[in-house]
């Protein structure tokens, strides 16, 4: 695999509702920041997540937990949650981090209890990546959680492991979500 995202993919994550949540730093604190830009990724709105199937959460760590975007995000969906509109959902979650021991599993272990809460089924990719979790000759992120990329200052490309563990998370997840609705549907 490339460890740049082809057109291909890119073009699926599009299709299929890839969404950012609404950003709450200034254009001057970001600026000052380094953020790259944004791109064309149109803003998702809470009531999204009730119409889809399952939702997978990617985000970045900010000091060992979810970024505040991502945080007040899911603190805008208190309607979801007192109707229970997302209660038997399944989710599941990616990160990336700055650093190896940027807190890729207490990001994780952190970001469940929002799923938790809203009733939402986590999907956990676990060991089904198989051996290539292991391998300690390459640097690589991710865990059992989710598929993860190690950052760095953000000039760092995901690996070839790192995609590859994103791709079969992504297989993964839309397998059980298919069973699940399958499943609810009967």
């Amino acid at each position: 695999m490339n460890a740049k995202i082809s057109p291909k993919i890119a073009s699926f994550v599009w299709r299929n509702r890839g969404r950012k949540v609404p950003e709450t730093l200034s254009d001057e604190v970001l600026g000052k920041m380094g953020a790259p830009p944004k791109g064309d990724v149109p803003e998702i709105t809470p009531q999204e997540l009730a119409e889809a199937d399952g939702v997978l959460f990617g985000f970045p760590t900010r000091f060992g937990m979810m970024a505040a975007q991502m945080k007040a995000f899911f603190d805008a969906t208190g309607g979801l949650w007192r109707e229970q509109s997302l209660a038997g959902k399944p989710a599941g979650i990616f990160f990336s981090t700055g650093t190896q021991g940027g807190g890729q599993e207490t990001t994780a272990l952190t970001a469940v209890t929002q799923l938790t809460h809203h009733g939402m089924v986590f999907v956990p990719v676990g060991y089904t990546f198989g051996a290539k979790l292991f391998d300690m000759e390459k640097v690589h992120g991710g865990s059992p959680y989710g598929a993860g990329t190690f950052a760095g200052d953000g000039s760092r490309l995901p690996s070839e492991v790192e995609l590859e563990h994103a791709f079969h998370q992504g297989k993964y997840f839309a397998g059980i979500a298919k069973k699940l609705k399958t499943t609810s549907s009967a």
